[in-house]
């Protein structure tokens, strides 16, 4: 094989439609940086910008008109619309990309869009967009458009096809890979068939002798095994890999071969290591023994290799995302739910980046704590960071980050968010958290400063006792206040809930979602899901489910995926009678509706009174935080701007006096600090050693040490001064 191989990374449909899934992106960094020639594609939008163009619903409804198919009243209406549909189509798409955005006046006001089923269930206007203006609006609109045409497509010329996923229910919980092969086995549908045009542009013009597919999600795993079969049979020269999120968690026991009709090599956990040698090995540097958490074919077997001794690729070595040859400009921002959180996930073109590798808690009974991408953690410095994010600004043009962190640590948030100010790097960021105690009420404000605007965490189930059996390691009291603080930083925070956890009674479900009515009546969350619990085979609880009180029933271990379980929960409730109760409740909760209605409101079943206290939230986050003279190892920071100073003698009771003005001009309003001269100039040149242009941490100890010992006051009694509470108030940290 050539010396340096041409490598073409794709994301096979489909993830999101408003910004590419980074795993490309990362990994193109990586080997560009190791000198290798690299190209990426990300197929799901490519995918559905041909389809959903004048040119490629003429043919949808071309190949609907001549094909036999058994019409819903829904798609007759919609093909009898086709006329509307084929002049609206590109004016809509241009609009979801931002690049024409005067229709939104007609979108939202005038019959400008054929309309059917999805517009039945209109969510109240009104409420949802009567503050937030007509371009919201009508993107919601756009968005319920393709997904009527989205219904029609499923229901005729692809039974498969989502917006958000692709074939997903045959790669779900897939122990055989039957159903996989069969459906490979029959011709491409309509839409395999752009997508493999699409393809076949990407090969001619990259030229590749290896494809990687990146599968995150099971609903990408049929569209790349649709490439890789469209590659093996045209391209036989060019070697393919898979690798991903989909492969780490559920091919870890793979021993399918008729995979590998299909993909050469599959790699586990991250790629910048498998990669490397798997490129070492194609040109001959490395023998096949020696690869790197790599699965292949060997005498007709499928053999798993991780005989490399190398370390892992650290975090400061894996370079920065580059997300060059992707279609920036040609994502679509849609509004697919009012969910204030979901709504981020689908509107906005946002950079992914990680703060950290794993997760630094890693200990929740129900999460995947033993992978790699959970178990292993390490952090960059925050001048890398900050680094990375200059360079994506710089290539994207765009300024929106969101850290795909399992969970966000503190202490690294805390110094990326000082390098951010200190550069004057401006940017709006999101990203998971865990509700700890670590995130108090100046940390928060802190992060607000540096561009946050929403933060993620699990709440999971409501109650201390399941808390605890999960290993949460926070309380329903912790959560409140640090939800508090975040949201009186003006930081939107939203709370993934659980509920079906192993042992859960009625009662703590119940009990649960008082919990959570009580954080919306408080309003220190803003937004929240509700998960069904479901059992893992790489978490504690699928490893030891006995000890949680639960029954591994299922599935029979297969050939190919293996990871999600069956369990029987013998001492817990009839877990499945909750589950629209709850949504209804959550839904409704978010719109601040029906706050004071009982909880039995929500069921059509009886269901046992709560028994928590009715002011458990309120209570908790009245409990006072603690005083700053507690905190004397804190970090001082002062976020605002370096106040003018001003002398002036004064005449009192007989006496001239020296006194002392800081003015500080700041973004909202200015405002003055007068007080005596001494403590005015140790102010004034205390200031400059915690503003953000200094470089050393400076702590309220040696605050205090620096008090002058001539000053009126002492040094508590200042800190218990109207002067200190308004410095606090304006901008003086304690981190």
């Amino acid at each position: 094989m050539e010396t340096t191989p041409t490598i073409l990374l794709i994301t096979p449909p489909l993830t999101q439609l408003n910004t590419p899934y980074p795993a490309t992106a990362y990994l193109t960094g990586f080997l560009r940086g190791q000198g290798y020639n690299v190209a990426q594609a990300d197929l799901g939008i490519e995918l559905v910008l041909r389809m959903f163009s004048k040119a490629g619903l003429k043919k949808i409804f071309a190949a609907i008109e001549v094909g036999d198919y058994e019409l819903s009243d829904n798609s007759f209406r919609i093909l009898k619309l086709k006329r509307e549909y084929l002049d609206t189509i590109e004016p809509v798409i241009r609009f979801l990309q931002n690049k024409d955005l005067t229709i939104a006046q007609q979108i939202s006001f005038s019959r400008y869009l054929p309309e059917a089923s999805r517009f039945d269930q209109v969510e109240d206007l009104e409420w949802a967009f009567g503050s937030m203006g007509i371009t919201d609006r009508a993107r919601y609109l756009a968005t319920l458009y393709l997904e009527d045409l989205g219904d029609l497509i499923k229901e005729t010329v692809c039974p498969y096809f989502a917006f958000s996923r692709y074939a997903e229910k045959l790669a779900m919980s897939a122990t055989s890979f039957d159903p996989l092969e069969e459906e490979l086995q029959q011709e491409p549908n309509l839409v395999d068939q752009f997508l493999l045009e699409i393809l076949d542009e990407h090969l001619q013009r990259v030229q590749p002798t290896i494809v990687g597919l990146s599968i995150p999600f099971p609903g990408n795993l049929y569209g790349g095994l649709r490439l890789a079969q469209h590659i093996k049979q045209n391209y036989p020269t060019i070697k393919t890999a898979m690798g991903g999120g989909y492969p780490n968690t559920e091919l870890r026991s793979l021993r399918e071969p008729r995979l590998f009709k299909y993909i050469d090599f599959v790699t586990l956990d991250d790629g910048e290591g498998p990669w490397l040698k798997l490129i070492e090995h194609l040109q001959g540097k490395r023998e096949a023994a020696n690869l790197q958490r790599t699965f292949m074919l060997q005498d007709g077997q499928v053999t798993y290799i991780n005989n490399c001794t190398d370390p892992d690729v650290p975090h400061t070595e894996v370079g920065t995302p580059d997300y060059s040859g992707l279609p920036i400009k040609d994502y679509l921002s849609v509004i697919d739910v009012v969910n204030p959180m979901h709504r981020l996930w689908s509107d906005g073109r946002w950079n992914k980046l990680t703060v950290a590798h794993g997760c630094y808690w890693k200990r929740c009974s129900f999460c995947d704590i033993t992978l790699d991408y959970i178990r292993r953690y390490d952090v960059a410095p925050a001048t890398l960071l900050v680094d990375r994010i200059e360079q994506i600004i710089g290539q994207t043009g765009q300024t929106g980050f969101h850290f795909v962190d399992e969970a966000a640590p503190p202490a690294p948030l805390r110094d990326m968010a000082i390098e951010l100010l200190r550069r004057g790097v401006k940017i709006s960021w999101w990203g998971n958290i865990r509700f700890e105690k670590t995130f108090t009420p100046d940390l928060c404000r802190l992060l607000a400063a540096s561009g946050c605007i929403a933060v993620s965490g699990g709440l999971e189930v409501a109650s201390d006792r399941l808390l605890a059996l999960m290993e949460k390691g926070v309380t329903i009291a912790q959560v409140a206040r640090v939800t508090d603080s975040f949201t009186q930083a003006g930081i939107m925070v939203h709370a993934y809930l659980m509920y079906g956890f192993p042992t859960e009674t009625t009662q703590e479900t119940i009990d649960s979602l008082e919990v959570v009515r009580q954080l919306f009546m408080n309003n220190v969350i803003q937004s929240g899901y509700w998960h069904r619990f479901s059992m893992t085979a790489h978490s504690p609880i699928g490893k030891n489910p006995e000890k949680y009180g639960v029954v591994k029933v299922g599935p029979p271990e297969g050939d190919f995926a293996n990871n999600d379980l069956w369990h029987n929960d013998p001492q817990g409730t009839d877990h499945s009678l909750f589950s629209d109760g709850l949504a209804k409740a959550l839904y409704n909760y978010m719109h601040g509706v029906a706050l004071e209605e009982p909880l039995s409101f929500w069921f059509d079943f009886k269901t046992p009174r709560p028994t928590i206290k009715q002011d458990l939230i309120g209570s908790a986050i009245a409990q006072p935080h603690r005083p700053d003279s507690t905190r004397m190892n804190a970090r001082l920071l002062w976020l605002g701007n370096m106040p003018e100073i001003d002398f002036t003698m004064v005449a009192k009771k007989g006496q001239t006096i020296e006194r002392c003005e800081l003015t500080f001009y700041e973004k909202g309003e200015d405002f003055q600090v007068k007080t005596t001269a001494t403590i005015g100039q140790w102010l004034f040149d205390a200031i400059q050693k915690i503003s953000l242009e200094s470089e050393e941490a400076y702590s309220l100890n040696q605050l205090e040490e620096s008090y002058p010992a001539d000053a009126h006051l002492t040094f508590d009694e200042f800190m218990a001064s109207p002067t200190w509470f308004e410095l606090r108030e304006k901008g003086l940290l304690l981190l």
